[in-house]
């Protein structure tokens, strides 16, 4: 076990007031290693208690020590001295605001994608490739730097891949998913699009899934159709995947029913004891039964079953806002506290 910091870190939250900037503020208000200390939002929100800027969707209270906050706006010189700093941006201004916040600094945790594909920033997921922290290193900050957490389906893909890559090494894999309107942000799809409805099709979600994967993974073949559905939270992915060496099924249930990482093994705060579980169930893993398993963290599989057209073909299931977004980037960041780079 990493022995945890003296005294909290101060950190920030970019993008406060959206879906994935509530999921932030939620998860850190008692947070044993991270403090919040300050806000920022769009310059309508800017000034405003925080309580009164933010249209509250969480189910639970909003916190007391965050909504008295003031919210700042995105800018550096406004918002002190905060070591890390989490981005819920929006790809369309995230990507300026993020540089300047490590150049001033700061490490910036991102959910946003526009840093995602740059050779020399991590794309973590950090049970599955805790190594390209290394990557920090290559940046051109003095002190700061940015790392990022992939697309929420790719998270869950990858979690479930990532055993059997260790194992029996993957070749391709094939994947359908099926996901929550969370996903698309806050207002979200318009609710009369999604009753009695699937949308076919999410802006550049089949591309994020296939590329993200391969430079998470490496040489791996990722080939996506996404769809929106109408789930609150969760999103289902139907893999099937080749393998390069035989595997059983009892092979394949014991390689997610034993996975442990570096997150399990430092005992960080967010990490889930179990981030892979296999349900026995003929009819699991379902969203609205299983997304919440391990505070959210974990990805939940069932189903897996021999597939003529490749090896093997399962169902899993992840938290598109908790471990897809929020909280695999608190993760992201207790690593790096872990590894000594805060």
């Amino acid at each position: 076990m990493h022995a945890a910091p003296r005294i909290r870190i101060p950190v920030g939250v970019l993008g406060s007031t959206g879906a994935v900037g509530q999921r932030f503020c939620a998860l850190l208000a008692e947070h044993p290693w991270f403090e919040v200390v300050w806000v920022a939002a769009s310059g309508r929100s800017a000034g405003k208690a925080y309580g009164e800027a933010t249209r509250w969707m969480l189910p639970e209270p909003i916190p007391p020590s965050v909504a008295s906050l003031r919210v700042r706006d995105a800018a550096p010189s406004e918002t002190g001295d905060a070591r890390i700093v989490f981005s819920a941006l929006d790809a369309s201004v995230a990507g300026a605001i993020e540089h300047d916040f490590a150049a001033a600094g700061a490490l910036v945790v991102s959910n946003a994608k526009s840093h995602r594909m740059d050779p020399d920033v991590p794309l973590l997921v950090p049970e599955v490739n805790p190594g390209q922290l290394d990557l920090l290193s290559r940046q051109a900050f003095e002190r700061g730097g940015i790392v990022t957490n992939p697309n929420c389906s790719t998270i869950g893909l990858v979690l479930a891949l990532k055993p059997l890559h260790d194992l029996f090494g993957v070749k391709s894999a094939r994947a359908v998913t099926l996901q929550a309107i969370s996903g698309a942000g806050l207002p979200g799809v318009a609710g009369a699009a999604m009753l009695d409805n699937v949308i076919p099709f999410i802006a550049g979600e089949e591309e994020k899934m296939a590329a993200e994967t391969r430079k998470i993974l490496g040489d791996v073949t990722v080939t996506a159709q996404c769809n929106r559905v109408p789930v609150l939270d969760g999103h289902l992915v139907c893999a099937s995947v080749e393998l390069e060496r035989e595997a059983s099924a009892d092979d394949v249930v014991a390689a997610w029913r034993d996975f442990r990482a570096a997150p399990q093994e430092l005992e960080l705060p967010s990490a889930p004891a179990h981030p892979t579980i296999y349900l026995d169930e003929p009819d699991a893993p379902q969203p609205r039964l299983h997304r919440d398993l391990e505070g959210g963290m974990a990805c939940t599989i069932g189903r897996l079953q021999p597939d003529p057209l490749a090896d093997w073909r399962f169902v899993a299931l992840s938290h598109n806002t908790l471990r897809g977004a929020a909280g695999g980037a608190i993760l992201c960041a207790e690593l790096a506290v872990a590894r000594g780079l805060v």
